[in-house]
């Protein structure tokens, strides 16, 4: 019969080894968990604002072009949905016009163990369109309050992307009427294109949409549509009795007064596709495509330059 003296340090040591070796297999099985679910390979689902299609699915198209492994499923609908999807397993990324809560990072950090991280990717300005009829196409915010609230002397009835759960009727509601309620007349078109088709038909109406859909001179589509209907201009922020319209520049600098954050909300604990999709939108090349679609980069500077125009 053989006998092994063992010591407190022997068993001290087995411990050790035992910790090593349980800790090893698990860090290899998540490893081998997330072997398909990389930067550069797999498959994510992500809900997005109706309003940013155009440049969301340029940005898809471009980040899938360069990493052909990769699949990015996009869900566009009201941003109120959105936010509803943060609690869907399935759902890795939302992107809407705000930040996720402390609320949300602890809510969701509890319920489903995940880590959310947000950021600002870009900036958008609201544009208000016309019928190419209407004589006036020039605003005060006061015009613009009252015409939310149905208090204007003229009858100019507004027009949204849906009058409920939209980021377009939170921010004129929070942002623009700040407590007053929004006009029972308030009309309500299926998308933002919708807005666009109504408002280029009827006159006595005046559209809220996202300037990503009518900004961009180089698309041939919102070409077609500015030749529908007319962008209105708005009082500057910075510089009395003057109007400046939603372009890009008065965006970057906030002399256009209706601008908004675009920001990614990722639901995300390793470094995964949905962390290389954030990384790209806020790199180089995702806010050159911003910068192209006329949107203002958050992250990245926007040169501009003075230019003086001979009239």
């Amino acid at each position: 019969m053989i006998f092994i003296r063992t010591t407190n340090k022997n068993i001290l040591v087995a411990l050790v080894l035992l910790m090593t070796l349980f800790s090893s297999c698990k860090s290899y099985k998540e490893q081998e968990e997330h072997l398909a679910d990389t930067p550069y390979r797999g498959t994510i689902y992500v809900s997005a604002d109706e309003t940013f299609k155009t440049v969301i699915d340029e940005q898809v198209q471009v980040y899938e072009s360069n990493f052909p492994g990769t699949k990015i499923i996009v869900d566009y609908k009201p941003e109120a949905e959105c936010l509803k999807d943060l609690l869907s397993d399935s759902v890795r990324m939302v992107i809407v016009t705000r930040r996720h809560t402390e609320e949300e990072k602890e809510f969701l950090a509890d319920s489903m163990k995940v880590l959310l991280r947000s950021m600002t990717v870009a900036r958008d300005g609201i544009a208000i369109i016309l019928n190419p009829a209407e004589k006036d196409s020039l605003f005060t915010m006061k015009d613009i309050k009252e015409i939310l609230a149905g208090t204007f002397r003229k009858n100019l009835i507004p027009v949204f992307d849906g009058v409920k759960a939209t980021s377009t009727v939170r921010f004129v509601i929070d942002s623009v009427l700040r407590g007053d309620s929004l006009t029972k007349e308030a009309m309500a078109a299926r998308s933002s294109e919708g807005v666009i088709d109504y408002v280029s038909k009827n006159t006595g109406v005046i559209g809220f949409i996202g300037v990503g859909w009518i900004g961009n001179p180089e698309d041939t589509s919102q070409l077609s549509f500015l030749n529908r209907v007319r962008v209105g201009a708005i009082e500057s922020t910075d510089i009395p009795d003057s109007y400046v319209k939603a372009y890009q520049a008065n965006i970057y600098i906030k002399r256009y007064p209706m601008v908004r954050d675009l920001n990614y909300i990722l639901k995300e604990n390793y470094r995964g596709l949905g962390t290389g999709f954030a990384n790209f939108m806020s790199g180089e090349i995702g806010q050159l495509i911003f910068r192209r679609a006329y949107l203002a980069p958050a992250q990245k500077k926007l040169g501009i330059r003075p230019v003086k125009l001979n009239e």
